[in-house]
């Protein structure tokens, strides 16, 4: 019974990072990058203050939950490795790519981008598009240990 609750909440925490992620790579990041400079610095200042503590809970929890499961059930064993492999890469993915970009961009002052600022919106959303995938696979990986009981 705990393992499948614990099994429960890791698909729910799973599906939780993959939804959002999903979210922003279809919704939220084509507006962001059709933006002009400045608004994209104002836009990616208000957006980052919900993500940036959420997201990282929800993946570590994630991650945490599926090396639990590894660890105590066999039958599952592969599938929950294989998700915490993947969510391992969208932390990997996120705080070696993504979040230096949002560090850079967030200490920018409001108002006009300096001039010789390079825009980091195709390298932002193209490691995004990475850890998207990462978490959509673990989230597969975790609905099939669910339903593989």
């Amino acid at each position: 019974m705990v393992i499948e609750i614990v099994n429960s909440v890791v698909t729910v925490t799973s599906g939780v990072a993959a939804g959002v992620l999903f979210t922003h790579a279809v919704g939220v990041w084509p507006a962001l990058r059709a933006m002009a400079p400045e608004q994209y610095v104002a836009a990616h200042k208000l957006l980052g203050r919900a993500y940036d503590p959420m997201m990282p809970i929800m993946v570590i929890t994630s991650t945490a939950l599926d090396v639990v499961l590894a660890v105590a059930d066999a039958e599952r064993r592969a599938l929950c490795v294989l998700a915490a492999v993947a969510l391992g890469g969208v932390s990997l993915v996120s705080q070696t790519r993504n979040v230096p970009i949002n560090r850079r961009v967030k200490s920018l002052d409001t108002g006009p981008v300096p001039v010789d600022w390079q825009d980091p919106r195709r390298a932002w959303g193209n490691w995004n598009l990475v850890r998207t995938t990462l978490a959509l696979i673990a989230f597969v990986a975790n609905t099939a240990a669910m339903v593989a009981s």
